[in-house]
């Protein structure tokens, strides 16, 4: 049975919140001295322009189950978990916001969760969420429903920050651009299919404001395709471009054959009939072929960047004997 150096890692990217990371530390470090975990929490400060640096070195200083990584520039939420699920070695690694919204309280059960009750990926979820409805909740129902009818995966609040990982899901995924926010969806690609959530207890802000707006939405609908797209066509990319490429051409195929077949129908019954390049269903039908050879072009190139790619051969082993 594989050993652990910690039951909890706790993962904390941060960006400008010095006002709230030493309350933030205590808090975490009562949920789990209470609960008698041995933990380590990983504050990942993302470029801050404040004194956020100042208070991770004060609270690793006073506390060694504290430890900090400092970016140079602000790179993005997605590298700072990446760099904190790299340094993580506890057998469940936890993420949480360090804004003070959510409650490290939450933590105890969701590891309960998944070394009692065998979960591969627990999911915090916001039912009573305290921001702004028409600028966050709206939006966010619509997001999180488009979100589960494209993973399959029924979460109420894909994007919440404190989640819980089983050890080997965090490091079998590859968290880059701005796909934190479809962590759970990695994991099910990767193979980790038990994945669920828990209610959690939100707060309202305390110090500062945040620092997502509206655009967030957008972004994370075009990521969530671009996503989904990767994982259904990735090592096939012909599948899509070739049945697209195929529909098509043959589109166009039909709609030459209509014209053609018009015109000598008509030409038999003696009918005057405009000339075939005078009809606009002409050249809509030589788009359509076009388009169609096209498809079938960039379904060659996918393929051969696709067989070229160093992850073709990549399978996530469960076990052996």
């Amino acid at each position: 049975m594989k050993t652990y150096a910690h039951d909890i890692s706790i993962i904390v990217p941060l960006f400008n919140e010095a006002e709230s990371l030493p309350e933030l530390a205590k808090w975490i470090d009562k949920a789990m001295t209470e609960k008698g975990f041995n933990y380590e929490v990983i504050m990942v400060d993302d470029g801050s322009t404040d004194e956020s640096w100042k208070a991770v070195e004060e609270i690793a200083g006073a506390n060694p189950a504290f430890k900090g990584i400092r970016f140079r520039r602000n790179y993005g939420k997605s590298a700072a978990l990446y760099c904190g699920f790299a340094k993580a070695d506890g057998r469940v690694i936890c993420t949480m916001d360090a804004d003070l919204q959510d409650s490290p309280e939450e933590l105890p059960e969701m590891y309960r969760m998944i070394v009692e009750d065998d979960w591969d990926v627990v999911s915090g979820w916001k039912q009573h969420r305290q921001d702004n409805k028409l600028t966050k909740n709206l939006p966010s129902k619509l997001y999180n429903a488009t979100a589960r009818k494209i993973t399959g995966i029924k979460l109420h609040d894909m994007n919440c920050g404190i989640k819980a990982y089983r050890h080997e899901v965090v490091k079998d995924i590859e968290v880059y651009g701005e796909m934190h926010r479809y962590i759970p969806y990695l994991a099910k690609n990767a193979g980790y299919t038990r994945i669920t959530e828990k209610p959690v207890h939100h707060q309202k802000r305390k110090y500062g404001k945040s620092k997502f707006g509206l655009e967030r939405f957008v972004n994370g609908f075009l990521d969530l395709m671009s996503l989904w797209f990767l994982s259904t066509f990735g090592k096939k990319p012909m599948h899509f471009f070739g049945y697209s490429g195929i529909f098509m051409f043959l589109v166009g195929f039909v709609m030459t054959i209509w014209i053609i077949a018009a015109k000598l129908i008509h030409q038999a019954q003696h009918v005057h009939y405009r000339a075939v390049t005078d009809q606009p269903l002409f050249y809509l039908a030589l788009l359509a072929v076009i388009i169609g050879v096209m498809l079938f072009l960039a379904g060659f190139v996918g393929e051969m960047i696709a067989r070229s790619s160093s992850e073709r051969n990549h399978y996530n082993i469960k076990e052996e004997i």
